[in-house]
């Protein structure tokens, strides 16, 4: 019925702690033992939380579990015979019987349901499927009637449970009654409209509803249709009187569910006389006491269930929750405050209201779930609307606030850290209090009682006995106060079911305080026989949580090298592991390894050891015998160094993180005359393998570990260098780098290194911020004698032999012809022809190409023929030559790659090779090139390219390329330099007929407006021909006129104009367009132009001789003209508005007429109404104005303000109609009613309406996932996310054998 309904669901801020989020340490993790309330939860399956809140209600009922209990294995088998042929074993009342024995005498914090949904032949996805609690209420019962079928409980449900209602039907014509008797096992009662139990009571139970007028009944005595009076009463009443509260019901306008969160009261105790048939029995008979509320938390289509119980057999250990949250120091506050003292509260303060709502409350705690609508009580507004923007979610808020709240109960609370300034308003006692029957009796109502506070809850102590409530949450259990009841009263979590019993119902002596009470001696076994598990488990998963494995490092197997310890022997690694308890103290660890090391003598230190880059170091030494393991921060793998505390092998150790090894790679110069690394000696040549067979010079490298807080100069020294030596660091992103001069800054491999200054000799390499891996080079003065280093400034560059690679060099016949690429037809007809030619990052590319064209025999062939050399791009196409005058490293060129051997020159250092096209973008292969110096200007440029086309004249100018490769801006100063503007090799330009435009030019785009229906504008429909100026638009793809008419616009070419240009000049140049020759327009005055947005009309330009740059008119930007019958000059803060009078009597308006609004000195409502009237000829108090939203096809009323004042404030600023909520802007359709003639004040159409359906029906279609239709005439609709898709409903089911 209800399946899938309550989905768990996340709520803002933070919720209780629960079994649900908890990760476990590992798979064979025992369960946790029962928290301090000394009470078992039960797991959360997944979606069982309804199931859970129900059977802790049950359990908590001692009469039903009793009854339970009772039932031996005589009649209902045993489980272990389930799977017997023929055995009929009684499976859903044995496994309940397990699960309430488990959840009353075995230590854990929550039991498992999933051996009793198994039972109910439940798979494994009904433990997600949420359902609805009171449906679980009746289908569970009728499956345990089912099942004990022939048992002595068979009736058990039925007397604790049973009630019986007589309806009654008394006829007013001869006072024959009619009755009927109805069964129930709880009662539902209504919820809305109705704002307590008592008076859903009364209305289902007192009050009588009349047959009359056309709903008369027809009497069996008098056999005719009469005047009956209906009537309800209770007849019998069960021992538990179960409530069902309907809090979800269906909106049948909306076709939707929804969740009544409005405030219903219930009470404690109900005596139900008033609704009983028979009232002659003793008034105990009728009372009853709540000892269970089932809440909900969520909306209807997701929630989660908890459950109030009232601890009867006082079963629990109850602690007022206000313990956790006081604080033992807190003084005591003696002084009596009067509440008129009291000052004005700061709404706008969140720290303020929050402490104020919590001081308020009696506990001095509130529950986390319900400070969202206790805020809401407070200041009229929530938290989402009021703090959220500036102070984020509650819960975020509550925990950067730590100093001031804190959480208790786990979690589940709000409470006051502490009371800083006992005087303040929000830190003092409450007033007198209303007497209450909910009142908790600890908490005094007399400020002055607030000393004696401790005093009286020892003294309520015994009084409490048997009303202790606690709040179950699944796995979670926590203490309550009663009058934490009073507030599941409404809201998004409120109560959905209560269970009362009877107050004779009194429980003996030997139940209390006793969980073994009635248990079979079976299921006490069983429990034991757990619990002796559960202990094992727990010990045997401590010892293994606290085992750690340390390794050992023993000093005798390390000697200190390059600032940290070196095993001797490299086979050794020098460490043994040992198991050990972290629960023990070092003292014991210390005397365990003295035990294993017979043969140590002396003192035995033990330190912490980390092994790094460098070796072995040594940091905090454990010098406590006393502390634990634990307490040290010892942990499994921990590295423990076992030595005399002093040196190792007779070298003093530095220790701490301080003196941390760094591990750096010493590179030296390998000149490989002298010199050859032995292999093993810790040396690296730097050589890599392809370069030339017979090796040659290069660096060495060798890793060395020094002390993070030695100084350069010690480093140097301890490498035996001279003084004048000079150390380097590698130096990333050098000069070439910065210059752009190469993708990788080096275009033949060669490294850069700085040098270190003499001031950074007496810097620790912790200072110079040195670290492990990083390389230094030590050079003698001599090193720079070879060719492989160079100094410039302070930075080195070496070249070695890597840098010494190829470069691979193409020929094909066909090559470059054309300026394409490769990929020709010429090179199907003969291979292309491909060489290596060894370079180095200084070898010049006219020697890369001579040496090519020797090794390709090309010399003949190419006599008298000029060549360059080329990059290919990846899709085939030429890049711009290479300056043959630079070397590799200095072209940027990069070794190992490929240059193509084409026709043309090669540009000098000085040149720049250009790509150009006439008239338009070139297409592929179809560019020429040009060669010209980056000195001349842009007219010399173009001269140049307009001579090597064969064109002349001064009727051209260059333009650049865009991003997407199209004919971009102008090139405006014609007498910048290339290299001044930044036209770099290899770019292409256009050279485009026309002068050059002025700078900063525009490019607008310019539309007709055909609109024949607006009275004040002429329809601009020229007689327009097919010449490509003037293209048809769809009306349904144009944009509308103003706000909300539509208009079919049609295309009338593009301008170009300065934005120095007034916008005169722009309607005088729009009237040179082919589209508009026809036209009749006396003067510019008589044309309006506006400005497209969104493909809507957005505002009028106004200000005739004002620039197109004070209008802020943007290149590219649509204009929309439109001819108008008489001269317009409108004002900045004139308002072009629709004006639509409404008919009489009618649901529609007079055609629009336009109306010129002067908003200069009041843009109030009153100045539009005054206005309005003045245009009509009406009474301004007569006019009721509204706006037209499109979009939403509503109409906003727009009310006089300026009447509305508010009494705190007399004096108040009129509001801006130009400002929010209505943001007037040209073209706005405003309604108007006259109510003289006009008392219908809904400005809704048929129109509105029948867009407002579409709109609906499209909202529908997404919010099934279905494609939005089509807009049909309808606006813009607002972007909806996707919607959370909802499980199927799966019907509740609980599966039974037969027993009958």
């Amino acid at each position: 019925m209800f399946g899938n309904l309550f989905e768990e669901e996340e709520e803002e801020g933070f919720s209780s702690t629960s079994s649900r989020g908890r990760v476990a340490k590992g798979g064979d993790e025992p369960p946790p033992p029962r928290g301090r309330s000394n009470l078992c939860g039960i797991k959360n399956q997944g979606g069982t939380c309804y199931l859970n809140s129900l059977l802790q209600t049950l359990l908590f009922t001692p009469e039903f579990r009793e009854e339970l209990f009772s039932l031996g294995a005589a009649e209902l088998g045993c489980l272990e015979d389930k799977e017997e042929p023929g055995a009929k074993v009684r499976v859903i009342p044995l496994e309940l019987q397990k699960l309430f024995a488990s959840l009353l005498l075995v230590d854990q914090q929550s039991a498992s349901t999933a051996n009793l949904t198994n039972s109910f032949g439940w798979n494994s996805s009904e433990g997600t499927n949420q359902h609805d609690v009171q449906e679980l209420n009746r289908i569970l019962f009728s499956a345990l009637e089912h099942s004990l079928v022939g048992t002595t409980g068979s009736t058990f449900i039925h007397q604790l449970y049973h009630g019986t209602i007589v309806n009654s039907i008394v006829c007013k014509e001869c006072g024959n009654v009619s009755q009927r008797q109805e069964d129930f096992l709880d009662l539902t009662v209504c919820v809305c409209g109705v704002s307590s139990l008592e008076e859903a009571l009364w209305n289902m139970f007192v009050e009588e509803e009349m047959f009359e007028g056309n709903n008369l009944y027809r009497c069996a005595q008098c056999d005719r249709l009469v005047t009956a009076a209906k009537s309800a009463k209770l007849k019998k009443l069960p021992p538990f009187m179960t409530m069902s509260l309907l809090r979800f019901s269906f909106d049948f306008a909306k076709c939707e569910r929804y969740k009544e969160t409005g405030r219903y009261s219930f009470p404690l105790t109900i005596n139900l006389l008033p609704f009983c048939e028979e009232t002659d029995a003793e008034d105990s008979d009728y009372c009853y006491e709540l000892f269970s509320v089932i809440i909900h938390k969520g909306g209807c289509y997701g929630g989660h269930y908890h459950v109030y119980i009232r601890d009867i057999d006082q079963l629990g250990q109850w602690e007022p929750p206000e313990e956790e949250c006081k604080p033992k120091t807190q003084k005591k506050v003696t002084e009596e405050v009067k509440p008129t003292c009291e000052p004005k509260l700061q709404e706008d303060d969140p720290l303020s209201v929050i402490t104020a709502i919590i001081a308020q409350e009696p506990s001095k705690s509130v529950l986390a779930d319900q400070l969202g609508q206790k805020l809401m009580d407070k200041i009229g507004s929530s938290w989402s609307k009021k703090f959220r923007k500036h102070y984020g979610p509650i819960g975020k808020f509550l925990q950067s606030h730590n100093d001031a709240f804190m959480l208790v109960s786990n979690g589940t609370r709000v409470a006051l850290k502490a009371i800083a300034n006992p005087s303040s308003p929000v830190n003092e006692p409450p007033g007198p209090a209303k007497p209450t029957t909910n009142s908790d009796p600890s908490t005094p109502s007399d400020p002055r009682a607030a000393e004696q506070q401790p005093e009286l809850d020892q003294q309520s102590e015994p009084e409490q006995k048997g009303s202790h409530w606690f709040d179950l949450n699944d796995s979670t259990v926590t203490s309550i106060r009663e009058s934490d009841i009073e507030k599941q009263f409404q809201g998004k979590e409120s109560a959905y079911m209560l269970f009362y019993r009877k107050t004779q119902l009194h429980r003996p002596t030997e139940a209390l305080n006793n969980p073994q009470y009635k248990i079979p001696l079976n299921l006490i076994q069983m429990a034991q026989e757990e619990n002796i598990k559960m202990q094992k488990m727990r010990e045997e998963f401590e010892a293994t949580s606290n085992t750690v494995v340390l390794r050992l490092h023993l000093a005798p197997s390390y000697r200190l090298e390059y600032g940290a310890l070196q095993p001797i022997s490299k086979e050794q690694n020098g460490s043994t592991t040992l198991t050990f308890d972290r629960r023990k103290t070092v003292g014991d660890l210390r005397l365990n390894i003295y035990q294993k090391q017979e043969l140590w003598e002396g003192d035995m230190a033990l330190t912490v050891a980390r092994s790094l880059p460098a070796g072995l170091h040594l940091y905090n030494t454990l010098t406590d015998d006393n502390v634990s393991l634990y307490s040290a921060g010892i942990c499994t793998n921990s590295d423990l160094f076992v030595w005399n505390g002093r040196e190792v092998c007779g070298a003093t150790v530095l220790t701490g993180a301080e003196w941390e090894p760094v591990l750096l790679n010493v590179v030296r110069p390998n000149f490989g005359e002298d010199e050859d690394p032995v292999e093993g000696d810790g040396l690296e040549s730097v050589e890599e393998r392809g370069g030339f067979e017979n090796g040659g010079p290069g660096l060495k490298r060798e890793a060395r570990g020094f002390a993070g807080a030695s100084t350069l100069g010690e480093v140097r020294e301890a490498l035996g260098e001279p003084e004048e030596s000079l150390l380097c660091q590698e130096h990333k992103g050098g000069k070439r780098e910065e210059q752009g001069t190469g993708e990788g800054g080096e275009g033949g491999g060669a490294s850069g290194w700085r040098v270190f200054p003499p001031g950074d000799m007496q810097r620790t390499l912790k200072e110079l911020s040195l670290k492990d891996g990083d390389a230094l080079l030590v050079l003698e003065p001599q090193s720079f004698d070879s060719s492989m280093f160079a100094l410039n400034g302070d930075v080195v560059t070496v070249t070695t032999p890597s840098d010494c690679r190829w470069l691979q060099v193409e020929f094909g016949p066909h090559g470059g012809e054309g300026g394409g690429g490769g990929g020709g037809e010429g090179e199907k007809e003969e291979e292309r022809r491909k060489i290596k030619v060894p370079a180095t990052g200084n070898m010049l590319l006219c020697e890369v190409k001579q040496r090519a064209i020797e090794e390709l025999q090309l010399q003949e062939q190419l006599t008298g023929a000029q060549y360059c050399l080329r990059h290919v791009d990846c899709t085939g196409k030429l890049l711009p030559p290479v300056c043959e005058e630079l070397s590799v490293r200095d072209a940027g060129v990069r070794l190992m790659t490929t240059l193509t051997l084409c026709p043309g020159n090669a540009p000098k250092a000085s040149q720049l090779f250009l790509h150009f096209s006439v008239g338009s973008a070139p297409s592929a292969g179809m560019e020429m090139d040009i060669m010209v110096e980056k000195t001349c200007t842009v007219k010399e440029c173009l001269k140049a390219m307009l001579e090597a086309v064969g064109l002349d004249g001064t009727c051209w100018h260059l333009r650049r390329l865009d991003w997407c490769e199209e004919v971009g801006e102008p090139i405006m100063d014609e007498d910048a330099s290339l290299s001044e503007l930044k036209i770099n090799n290899g770019e292409t330009l256009v050279v485009t007929e026309g002068q050059l435009p002025p700078k900063g030019f525009l490019k607008l785009s310019v539309w007709l407006c055909l609109d024949p229906s607006n009275n004040s504008a002429v329809s601009m429909d020229f007689n327009h021909t097919d010449n490509g100026h003037t293209d048809v638009v769809a009306a349904g793809d144009s944009p509308p006129l103003g706000a909300g008419n539509t208009a079919e616009l049609r295309s009338a070419g593009q301008v170009e104009i300065s934005d120095e240009a007034t916008l005169e000049d722009l309607k005088t140049q729009v009237l040179t367009l082919p589209a508009l020759q026809d036209a009749c327009v006396p003067t510019t005055a008589f044309m309006r132009v506006w400005q497209l947005e969104g493909r809507r009309l957005a505002r009028i330009l106004r200000g005739q001789q004002l620039t197109l740059k004070k209008l802020k008119l943007p290149s590219g930007t649509d204009l929309c003209v439109q001819q108008l019958l008489t001269e317009e000059d409108l004002g900045p803060k004139d308002v072009m508005l629709s004006v639509r009078m409404g008919v009489p009597g009618e649901r529609g308006f007079y055609p629009p007429e336009e109306l010129v609004w002067d908003a200069t000195r009041d843009s109030s409502p009153r100045s539009l109404r005054t206005c309005l009237a003045a245009h009509y000829g009406l009474s301004p108090d007569s006019l009721l104005l509204a706006k037209h939203q499109p979009d939403k096809h509503a109409w906003e009323e727009i009310s006089n303000w300026s009447q509305q004042v508010s009494k705190k404030k007399k004096k108040r600023k009129a509001e801006s109609l130009l400002g929010a909520p209505f943001h007037l802007k040209d073209g706005d359709t405003i309604g108007i009613k006259n109510l003289l003639i006009d008392n219908n004040r809904d400005f809704l159409t048929l129109e509105d309406e029948q867009g407002q359906q579409r709109l609906r029906e499209q909202a529908e279609q997404r919010r099934k996932g279905g494609q939005a239709a089509g807009s049909e005439g309808v606006g813009p609709q607002k972007k909806t996310g996707p919607t959370k898709s909802r499980k199927p409903e799966v019907a509740l089911s609980i599966n039974v054998g037969v027993f009958r």
